[in-house]
Protein backbone atom coordinates (compact mmCIF):
# COMPACT_ATOMS: atom_id res chain seq x y z
CA UNK A 1 0.00 0.00 0.00
CA UNK A 2 1.45 3.33 -1.04
CA UNK A 3 1.28 6.09 1.55
CA UNK A 4 -0.22 9.38 0.44
CA UNK A 5 1.35 12.81 0.91
CA UNK A 6 -1.73 14.06 2.73
CA UNK A 7 -4.12 12.43 5.17
CA UNK A 8 -6.31 10.21 3.01
CA UNK A 9 -9.95 9.71 2.35
CA UNK A 10 -10.67 6.17 3.52
CA UNK A 11 -13.29 4.08 1.72
CA UNK A 12 -14.31 1.36 4.17
CA UNK A 13 -15.45 -1.46 1.89
CA UNK A 14 -16.76 -5.01 2.02
CA UNK A 15 -19.95 -7.02 1.81
CA UNK A 16 -23.00 -6.11 3.85
CA UNK A 17 -22.45 -7.11 7.47
CA UNK A 18 -18.65 -6.87 7.36
CA UNK A 19 -18.70 -4.01 9.86
CA UNK A 20 -18.14 -1.04 7.56
CA UNK A 21 -20.38 1.39 9.46
CA UNK A 22 -19.15 0.34 12.89
CA UNK A 23 -15.44 0.47 12.04
CA UNK A 24 -15.90 3.75 10.15
CA UNK A 25 -17.67 5.28 13.15
CA UNK A 26 -14.90 4.22 15.52
CA UNK A 27 -12.26 5.58 13.15
CA UNK A 28 -14.07 8.90 12.70
CA UNK A 29 -14.39 9.24 16.47
CA UNK A 30 -10.72 8.49 17.09
CA UNK A 31 -9.44 10.68 14.25
CA UNK A 32 -11.99 13.50 14.32
CA UNK A 33 -12.54 13.16 10.56
CA UNK A 34 -15.63 13.74 8.41
CA UNK A 35 -17.74 10.59 8.03
CA UNK A 36 -20.40 9.65 5.51
CA UNK A 37 -22.47 6.48 5.35
CA UNK A 38 -22.54 5.45 1.70
CA UNK A 39 -25.85 3.64 2.14
CA UNK A 40 -27.46 6.99 3.04
CA UNK A 41 -26.56 8.24 -0.44
CA UNK A 42 -28.49 5.53 -2.31
CA UNK A 43 -31.39 6.78 -4.44
CA UNK A 44 -34.77 5.81 -2.97
CA UNK A 45 -35.37 3.34 -5.81
CA UNK A 46 -32.23 1.40 -4.83
CA UNK A 47 -33.28 1.25 -1.18
CA UNK A 48 -36.76 0.03 -2.14
CA UNK A 49 -35.30 -2.61 -4.46
CA UNK A 50 -32.94 -3.98 -1.81
CA UNK A 51 -35.62 -3.82 0.88
CA UNK A 52 -37.81 -6.02 -1.33
CA UNK A 53 -35.01 -8.60 -1.54
CA UNK A 54 -33.77 -7.76 -5.05
CA UNK A 55 -30.07 -7.38 -5.73
CA UNK A 56 -28.94 -4.16 -7.38
CA UNK A 57 -27.63 -4.23 -10.94
CA UNK A 58 -24.64 -2.29 -12.20
CA UNK A 59 -27.07 0.19 -13.79
CA UNK A 60 -28.66 0.74 -10.36
CA UNK A 61 -25.28 1.40 -8.78
CA UNK A 62 -23.70 3.89 -11.22
CA UNK A 63 -25.63 7.00 -10.05
CA UNK A 64 -24.93 6.07 -6.42
CA UNK A 65 -21.22 5.56 -7.09
CA UNK A 66 -21.03 8.96 -8.82
CA UNK A 67 -22.53 10.62 -5.72
CA UNK A 68 -19.95 8.90 -3.52
CA UNK A 69 -17.14 9.81 -5.95
CA UNK A 70 -18.21 13.48 -5.83
CA UNK A 71 -18.18 13.36 -2.00
CA UNK A 72 -14.66 11.88 -2.07
CA UNK A 73 -13.36 14.39 -4.67
CA UNK A 74 -14.64 17.33 -2.64
CA UNK A 75 -12.52 16.19 0.30
CA UNK A 76 -9.40 15.17 -1.62
CA UNK A 77 -9.40 18.46 -3.54
CA UNK A 78 -9.62 20.43 -0.29
CA UNK A 79 -7.10 18.19 1.50
CA UNK A 80 -9.69 17.22 4.11
CA UNK A 81 -9.20 13.74 5.60
CA UNK A 82 -12.45 11.80 5.67
CA UNK A 83 -14.08 8.39 5.84
CA UNK A 84 -16.93 6.97 3.77
CA UNK A 85 -18.48 3.52 3.73
CA UNK A 86 -19.23 1.83 0.42
CA UNK A 87 -19.47 -1.84 -0.46
CA UNK A 88 -17.31 -1.17 -3.58
CA UNK A 89 -17.56 -4.86 -4.42
CA UNK A 90 -16.24 -4.77 -7.99
CA UNK A 91 -13.02 -3.31 -9.33
CA UNK A 92 -14.95 -1.21 -11.86
CA UNK A 93 -16.87 0.37 -8.95
CA UNK A 94 -13.64 1.15 -7.11
CA UNK A 95 -12.23 2.61 -10.33
CA UNK A 96 -14.97 5.27 -10.14
CA UNK A 97 -13.96 6.07 -6.55
CA UNK A 98 -10.18 5.85 -6.89
CA UNK A 99 -7.92 8.86 -6.97
CA UNK A 100 -4.96 10.55 -5.37
CA UNK A 101 -5.31 10.36 -1.60
CA UNK A 102 -7.96 7.60 -1.59
CA UNK A 103 -7.26 4.40 0.36
CA UNK A 104 -9.62 1.41 0.39
CA UNK A 105 -9.92 -0.49 3.67
CA UNK A 106 -11.23 -3.95 2.74
CA UNK A 107 -13.03 -5.69 5.60
CA UNK A 108 -13.11 -9.37 4.78
CA UNK A 109 -14.53 -12.38 6.54
CA UNK A 110 -16.09 -15.76 5.91
CA UNK A 111 -19.68 -16.11 4.74
CA UNK A 112 -20.51 -17.85 8.02
CA UNK A 113 -19.04 -15.07 10.19
CA UNK A 114 -20.72 -12.30 8.23
CA UNK A 115 -24.00 -14.21 7.98
CA UNK A 116 -24.04 -14.46 11.79
CA UNK A 117 -23.49 -10.71 12.04
CA UNK A 118 -26.32 -10.00 9.58
CA UNK A 119 -28.70 -12.27 11.48
CA UNK A 120 -28.25 -10.13 14.60
CA UNK A 121 -28.58 -6.78 12.79
CA UNK A 122 -31.92 -4.97 12.93
CA UNK A 123 -33.37 -1.99 11.10
CA UNK A 124 -31.22 -2.13 7.96
CA UNK A 125 -32.80 -2.18 4.49
CA UNK A 126 -30.37 -4.82 3.22
CA UNK A 127 -31.88 -8.22 4.02
CA UNK A 128 -29.57 -11.15 4.90
CA UNK A 129 -30.98 -13.02 1.88
CA UNK A 130 -28.87 -10.78 -0.40
CA UNK A 131 -25.55 -11.70 1.23
CA UNK A 132 -24.88 -14.48 -1.28
CA UNK A 133 -25.27 -12.04 -4.19
CA UNK A 134 -22.75 -9.73 -2.53
CA UNK A 135 -20.17 -12.50 -2.20
CA UNK A 136 -20.80 -13.47 -5.83
CA UNK A 137 -20.18 -9.88 -6.96
CA UNK A 138 -17.12 -9.35 -4.74
CA UNK A 139 -13.82 -8.86 -6.54
CA UNK A 140 -11.06 -8.48 -3.99
CA UNK A 141 -8.77 -5.47 -4.47
CA UNK A 142 -5.67 -5.99 -6.62
CA UNK A 143 -2.07 -4.79 -6.35
CA UNK A 144 -2.81 -1.77 -8.56
CA UNK A 145 -5.34 -0.46 -6.04
CA UNK A 146 -4.36 1.54 -2.97
CA UNK A 147 -5.77 -0.67 -0.18
CA UNK A 148 -5.25 -2.61 2.98
CA UNK A 149 -7.19 -5.72 4.06
CA UNK A 150 -8.42 -6.53 7.54
CA UNK A 151 -9.94 -9.77 8.78
CA UNK A 152 -13.20 -9.08 10.64
CA UNK A 153 -12.32 -11.37 13.53
CA UNK A 154 -11.25 -8.59 15.93
CA UNK A 155 -13.45 -6.05 17.70
CA UNK A 156 -14.33 -2.88 15.76
CA UNK A 157 -12.08 -0.86 18.11
CA UNK A 158 -9.16 -3.22 17.45
CA UNK A 159 -9.81 -3.10 13.71
CA UNK A 160 -9.87 0.72 13.81
CA UNK A 161 -6.58 0.77 15.74
CA UNK A 162 -5.04 -1.56 13.15
CA UNK A 163 -6.11 0.80 10.33
CA UNK A 164 -4.64 3.81 12.17
CA UNK A 165 -1.38 1.97 12.82
CA UNK A 166 -0.97 0.42 9.36
CA UNK A 167 -1.67 3.71 7.57
CA UNK A 168 0.16 5.96 10.04
CA UNK A 169 -2.92 8.17 10.48
CA UNK A 170 -3.01 11.21 12.73
CA UNK A 171 -6.00 12.63 14.59
CA UNK A 172 -7.31 15.97 13.36
CA UNK A 173 -7.47 18.84 15.82
CA UNK A 174 -9.93 21.72 15.73
CA UNK A 175 -8.48 25.20 15.34
CA UNK A 176 -11.24 27.75 15.37
CA UNK A 177 -13.77 26.49 12.82
CA UNK A 178 -11.26 24.47 10.80
CA UNK A 179 -10.09 20.89 11.15
CA UNK A 180 -6.43 20.31 10.37
CA UNK A 181 -4.07 17.39 10.66
CA UNK A 182 -1.52 17.38 13.47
Amino acid sequence: MAKTAQQPVLVIMGVSGSGKSTVAGVLAGKLGWDLAEGDDLHPEANVAKMHSGQALTDEDRWPWLEIIAAWIRKRTESGTPAIITCSALKKKYRDVLRGEGVVFVFLQGSKDKISDRLASRHGHFMPPSLLESQFEALEEPTEEENYISLCVSASPAEEAEEVIERLGLLPAVAEGNETTAL
